[in-house]
């Protein structure tokens, strides 16, 4: 039986996504065999992301400022379109595009009960008429839902001129763009086609 405060550590630990229990008590046990200096510094970096990382006023994207240094410094007349801010994350190790990002917070699901009013599409589309946007491109997970997402904003798009692109399948079907390395997304952005 562990210490209660061991244990309590490292169900704080457990708690965060893809952690179990020997990987959540190997974190826990290097947080106390460290250097209390460790420790502290590694419970202030928590606390300040949690109270001063927000979202991107414009995109969505995290951030500690109203707009993220991307809104303000890159072409807003290309638009990549993702599920989640951390797909951002992963559609920068590409570092040859230069447009912009637009976040959902989802993807149209109604096996979860979440249609097109639930995401943010309606700011996309205020978006696309304020900024004269020339190209979207739908970057969302090449999934049933990723794919039923990109081609109803498709639909809304046409109408508007806009030319909508669809990253390529060098993503495979049901994986996360999270995990794809930067060749992969690198090819799919490449070989986006339009739809």
């Amino acid at each position: 039986m562990q210490n209660d405060v061991i244990e309590k550590l490292i169900e704080q630990f457990r708690s965060l996504p893809g952690v179990g229990y020997k990987t959540a008590q190997r974190y826990a046990f290097s947080i106390i065999e460290g250097k209390a200096e460790r420790a502290k510094r590694f419970a202030e970096a928590i606390t300040e992301a949690k109270s001063k990382i927000g979202f991107c006023k414009v995109c969505g994207n995290f951030t500690d400022q109203d707009v993220c240094n991307i809104c303000r410094t890159r072409n807003r007349k290309i638009v990549c379109v993702v599920k989640e801010p951390k797909d951002i994350l992963s559609m920068e190790k590409v570092k040859t595009y230069n447009g912009v990002y637009h976040v959902l917070f989802g993807t149209i699901s109604p096996l979860e009960h979440r249609g097109p009013d639930d995401i943010k599409i309606k700011e996309l589309l205020a978006r696309i008429s304020s900024d004269g946007v020339e190209e979207v491109i739908m970057a969302t997970n090449p999934d049933v839902e990723g794919d039923a997402t990109a081609m109803y904003i498709a639909k809304l798009l046409r109408p508007l001129g806009v030319k909508v692109t669809r990253i390529a399948q060098g993503v495979s079907m049901g994986s996360d763009l999270e995990y794809a390395d930067e060749v992969t997304l690198s090819k799919a952005l490449e070989d986006r086609r339009q739809i």
